[in-house]
């Protein structure tokens, strides 16, 4: 097996809660997993890392990274001003990238009760990489690690509904395919910090949960 496909295992498997935060991903344990060789593992660790799904100290193992409320804090706000500023740029040009467009039906077509999130991630990377800018592609590059494991987490507590989320899709594309740029940024980033509210929601009330035990 291929680091690349390594890579994209273990991606699928921290995305969708296999491998949970704060897990020890180990050179040993993705070797005998894929039965790989350990420089294929360490690739493949070291990859995961760099996209910000693995946190790693110094001696020791990687781990599954857990966002804690300021990082959630920071990384929506951060996600919010780098999207909403490509989708603007985007809105001028008044033109749906294909790829976004795609990723929407894909999305209009699931079933109400199905999971969402890698569909979720394709659409808003489409967006981004479709703009007109070529830093925010590379500054979103940069968050999508991180911004994924958020998207799953919204998706895997049913923070928001499928139904929701194709709403708001269709009327972010709406807004780019008319050249609204005001109503595009606004749109999208009410998307997203709509997700963030929602999730900050539910990490309190674990909290408060986990305090009450």
């Amino acid at each position: 097996m291929r680091p690349d496909a390594v890579v994209a295992s273990l991606r699928d498997a921290i995305l969708t809660g296999v491998l949970p935060p704060g897990d020890a991903v180990t050179e040993a344990l993705v070797s005998e997993s894929y039965r790989v060789a350990r420089p294929t593992a360490r690739i493949a660790i070291d990859r995961l890392v760099a996209d910000g799904l693995l946190e790693r100290e110094p001696h020791h193992a990687a781990r599954v990274r857990r966002l804690g409320r300021d990082d959630l804090v920071d990384l929506f706000a951060a996600r919010a001003a780098v999207e909403s500023a490509a989708v603007e740029l985007l809105a001028g040009t008044a033109a749906v990238p294909d790829a976004a467009s795609a990723a929407h039906e894909r999305l209009s077509a699931l079933d109400a009760d199905a999971s969402y999130w890698a569909i979720d991630i394709a659409f808003h990377r489409a967006l981004v990489q479709g703009s007109p800018s070529t830093r925010l592609p590379r500054l979103h590059d940069q968050l999508m690690g991180e911004i994924e494991l958020a998207i799953a987490q919204v998706d895997a507590h049913r923070l928001r509904s499928t139904r929701e989320v194709v709403a708001e899709h269709g009327r972010i594309l709406d807004a780019v395919a008319a050249g609204d740029t005001a109503l595009a940024e606004h749109l999208t980033r009410s998307h997203i910090l709509a997700s963030r509210d929602r999730l900050l929601a539910h990490y309190d009330a674990h909290l408060e949960t986990l305090h009450e035990r």
